[in-house]
């Protein structure tokens, strides 16, 4: 059997880190694979104008399996005012190039796990009855349309005449008729059936797979009744097909409140872009945080996974690395699930879960230190020891 070739994409700050450290340890696992290396974030940004080279778009085009670290994204005028003197004033705008991918490729499902490692001191306890203390495993799914809803941006300040004259028909836009264009910013929240009908299905066929007693619409269809009604309503017309699975429905809002109060009783959960992002991160901070967040990205032939952790700048330069690179590896895990190398995700996974438990060589998250260059000299181990510590339960 041939060795698949991934698309190695470091990117910024700690991605440059963490992707070399999943690497090592897909190979301590017995993964063979061909590494290919592409360009993305930052500094392609600030030379080239584009965060997201063609010559990476065409390695994903042709090995279809990609595996990405981090990138660094700022706000408009702060992102133009970083490109090099000879692309400065061509109108250049920087857009996000993992979104940018995620269009591109259409990779529409993205799917974040959120599950506890027994042992973890960063999981989520609350109080029992008689003043005990109650850990609750937690072992959510969520699952995030990935290419539509607010992230899909089409999106205007000072809309241009036919856009407002369109809004100007929308009896609810008359409260905002007489505001200058200049003073008007509008951003677009756009579902369509197809992709409803997609992400929702993947949700069921997760869950009835992996046994799952319910799946759960989490958006907010009594206030913005199009676009969350669609997936609902799609909800239940899917959930037909799955009668030994339940079907919840809960707003966002109330959601993030039962987060704290009963994460224990969700299972899969499948929300728009927006609410997706929102309910995925605070199932993480409940399982340890961004250390642990790991996520995939899969269209219908190119798939890319990613920990939700971001390029954290400040911890870039620190030697040694402090951060904490198991939600990289948690990624890969799911890429070699993708690919039917479950066996080997398990194992790494098996690895990550000795190595919590014996807490001898532990991250400075995980030991709720300050980040900075005194973690280690305090107890925290460095990146580079966590991994070693992973490969060596191995």
């Amino acid at each position: 059997m041939s060795k698949p070739t991934i698309v190695s994409m470091p990117g910024d700050g700690i991605g440059q880190t963490v992707l070399p450290a999943a690497i090592r340890v897909l190979e301590a696992a017995g993964f063979q694979a061909e590494y290919v290396h592409a360009d993305i974030g930052w500094e392609f940004w600030c030379n080239e104008g584009n965060p997201l080279p063609d010559r990476t778009i065409d390695l994903l085009k042709k090995h279809k399996l990609g595996l990405f670290g981090a990138i660094t994204s700022k706000p408009k005028t702060d992102a133009a005012a970083e490109l090099i003197p000879e692309l400065q004033g061509k109108g250049l705008v920087y857009a996000s190039p993992i979104v940018r991918m995620r269009q591109l490729f259409s990779l529409d499902v993205c799917i974040r796990p959120c599950r506890s490692f027994k042992g973890n001191p960063l999981n989520f306890i609350r109080r029992g009855k008689g003043d005990t203390i109650e850990e609750p495993m937690v072992d959510t799914v969520i699952f995030r349309q990935n290419t539509e809803g607010l992230y899909g941006g089409v999106e205007w300040t000072d809309p241009p005449p036919n856009v407002r004259a369109a809004l100007d028909t929308h009896p609810k836009f008359k409260a905002f008729a007489n505001v200058p264009g200049p003073e008007l910013a509008i951003s677009t929240r756009i579902f369509t059936q197809n992709a409803c009908t997609r992400i929702v299905s993947e949700a069921f066929k997760y869950a009835k797979k992996f046994g799952y007693k319910s799946v759960t619409i989490c958006e907010k269809p009594n206030v913005i009744r199009e676009t969350s009604g669609m997936m609902l309503e799609t909800g239940k017309r899917i959930q037909k097909d799955y009668p030994e699975i339940q079907l919840w429905d809960t707003n966002i809002d109330a959601q993030m409140m039962w987060l704290t109060k009963n994460p224990e009783d969700y299972g899969v959960i499948v929300a728009g872009n927006m609410f997706g992002d929102i309910v995925s991160d605070g199932f993480a901070g409940l399982v340890g945080g961004l250390g642990f967040a790991c996520s995939a990205n899969i269209g219908e032939e190119v798939a890319v996974f990613e920990p939700t952790h971001g390029s954290a700048p400040k911890y870039e330069k620190l030697n040694p690395s402090i951060v904490n690179p198991m939600a990289m590896v948690l990624s890969a895990c799911m890429m070699l699930d993708h690919i039917g190398e479950s066996e080997k995700a398990t194992k790494i996974r098996d690895a990550i879960s000795a190595v919590v438990i014996e807490a001898k060589t532990l991250p400075y998250d995980m030991l709720k230190l300050r980040g900075g260059p005194n973690a280690i000299s305090q107890g925290a181990a460095s990146t580079d020891d966590v991994t070693d510590a992973i490969i060596a339960k191995l």
